[in-house]
């Protein structure tokens, strides 16, 4: 899940001092806690302290700013979660190929850096519940986004090479004439040129080439949740076993998706939404 982050971080100055109250109202926010569901009974004292791990190569979701400080969206999330918790925090920044590593060994006592579920890590770590999903998206050229039908569409579309979108699309629509391009931007970039009719890509990565080309293209029709193609979401990884942590990380996510503040965390670093 790690993601190219020059094009990011160039948006990303200008987002991070972002907030448009306007955009919001039009703005379809994630929703992950079922409002209806009945809430777990968890005593915030049983963890006074939170040792929080993660990356810096994981931008808009944990990354270091020009300063040198360690910012994104994971990292207000892991600030947010001990403030609910009132525990004490910390958050201490780990190269990737260690992060795992340094949660097995009990550097800290919770892994928020866009850790699979699935595969080894899956079978090595507990995980909390799903605070955020990744789904798909379709872009066309503005304008085009209100007729766009993915169903009966017969141009050319535009695929990252050996992406999970390019499988989707391929196992859907074999008729469509794929184009291939190193990176979700470069194929952006091809649509923006008219070399292209729409692209199928990372709705979230979109977001961020969408954000400097809006009088260009869009997003058009729905977002497609697929786990089976795109994974089933971040989540916070914890040591197996770990059971206290894991339930107040869970206490704590559904506290603040329902005081709202998982969707203020939302439209701060997402400006142009991808659900």
């Amino acid at each position: 899940m790690r993601i190219d982050m020059t094009k990011v971080l160039r948006v990303l100055g200008g987002i991070a001092l972002f907030l448009a109250p306007a955009m919001a109202v039009a703005q379809t926010l994630p929703l992950h806690v079922d409002p209806g569901a009945r809430e777990e009974l968890v005593d915030p004292q049983t963890v006074p302290a939170l040792r929080f791990l993660t990356t810096t190569d994981f931008p808009p979701f944990n990354y270091e700013d020009t300063d040198g400080a360690l910012v994104g969206y994971n990292v207000d999330l892991a600030k947010a979660i001990c403030g609910v918790l009132s525990a004490r925090c910390t958050i201490q920044a780990w190269p990737w190929e260690r992060a795992q590593q340094a949660l097995a060994d009990n550097q800290g006592d919770a892994l928020i850096a866009g850790v699979a579920i699935s595969g080894a890590a899956g079978e090595r770590f507990d995980f909390s519940r799903i605070y955020l999903q990744l789904p798909a998206r379709f872009v066309t050229a503005r304008g085009e986004e209100g007729t766009f039908d993915p169903g009966i569409y017969r141009g050319r579309i535009g695929v990252r090479e050996g992406s999970a979108h390019a499988d989707l699309l391929a196992d859907v629509r074999p008729d469509l004439e794929q184009m291939g391009y190193p990176t979700e931007f470069a194929a952006l970039e091809a649509l923006a040129e008219g070399e292209i009719g729409a692209v199928f890509a990372d709705g979230m990565r979109a977001s961020f080439w969408l954000n400097e080309n809006a009088d260009c293209c869009a997003f058009a029709g729905e977002p497609y949740f697929r786990p089976d193609y795109f994974g089933a979401g971040l989540s916070i990884a914890v040591p197996a076993g770990l059971d206290n942590v894991r339930t107040a990380l869970n206490w704590a996510l559904v506290r603040l998706a329902r005081d709202g503040r998982m969707a203020e965390l939302y439209l701060r670093w997402f400006p142009v939404g991808f659900y």
